[in-house]
């Protein structure tokens, strides 16, 4: 439940968190990447390592909806605790438990139950003991205080509506002097006019995404130190367009949204990977 915003906002909200899970519904249902050009020129095969990519089932690098790679930058040890913040179908998760080893522990958070299923399906295939996946929204993490020695989180951020909720509940969890490592999109310019608040953009990661200096904002004001943009990755017209043309084959209606407003919306987003700390000792 999201509490302590007005109506409107609340509407707004539950909209955006209704056409969201139907996108992913769909994503787990299909098992295909949202982020798919070709099974050659795919996002995933951008962002991971040919070596992270070898250890993972096909079915499951399908199945990935991802900006960057989080577990990159997240430095795992082996015995940590790690918590991935909307898994999906749990490719970082399996990175990050291999890092942390059969005496460290790695949970997945994610709101839809098909996301849930294939995700343990895969680690029951793959043997991983150490691994465990829970039932719920990032603005809400049915995890611990003080819990989590590092939060990874992959192109998640952006879809929920009261990011400063998530960022809160990221601090609460981790242990003092745990991290924070995210990939994200972020706006490095405003999104065409005709492109803000639109559903579908907002579900392929775009409409909900914040100016780069606002995000970083947010994830301060949590009480986060140590905030900074790790790398930044943009996207060519050609990849921009790339995206839209295959989103329009999977597209069963017509969208009001014409095809130059949706790839100048691409253009203006970013994905940024960001570490940030939770300070030894607390902030007030």
């Amino acid at each position: 439940m999201l509490r302590g915003i007005n109506v409107p906002e609340r509407k707004k909200a539950d909209k955006v968190r209704t056409a969201v899970a139907k996108h992913y519904r769909k994503i787990a249902k299909e098992g295909k990447s949202c982020c798919d050009i070709t099974s050659e020129d795919s996002e995933i095969v951008k962002i991971y390592t040919p070596e992270d990519l070898a250890v993972l089932p096909g079915d499951a690098k399908n199945s990935s909806c991802a900006c960057g790679n989080p577990v990159a930058i997240a430095e795992l040890k082996p015995g940590q605790v790690v918590l991935d913040m909307g898994s999906g179908a749990g490719l970082d998760v399996f990175l990050a438990a291999k890092k942390v080893g059969p005496d460290g522990r790695v949970m997945g958070v994610d709101a839809l139950p098909e996301m849930l299923a294939k995700a343990n399906k895969y680690a029951k295939r793959m043997g991983f003991s150490n691994i465990e996946f829970r039932k719920g929204d990032i603005e809400n993490l049915p995890v611990d205080p003080d819990s989590v020695d590092v939060i990874i989180s992959n192109c998640v951020i952006n879809l929920v509506t009261d990011k400063d909720r998530v960022f809160r509940e990221a601090y609460r969890v981790l242990r003092p002097g745990g991290k924070l490592a995210i990939s994200d999109r972020v706006l490095l310019e405003d999104l065409p006019e005709k492109a803000e608040g639109d559903l579908e953009l907002w579900s392929a990661c775009v409409s909900g995404a914040l100016k780069e200096k606002e995000y970083i904002s947010k994830i301060k004001s949590a009480g986060f130190v140590k905030v900074k943009v790790t790398d930044r990755r943009t996207y060519s017209e050609k990849e921009a367009r790339s995206f839209i043309k295959e989103a329009a084959k999977e597209r069963k209606k017509k969208t009001k949204l014409d095809e130059e407003t949706a790839v100048k919306a691409f253009l203006a987003v970013a994905n940024d990977r960001i570490v940030a700390f939770k300070p030894v000792a607390r902030q007030y």
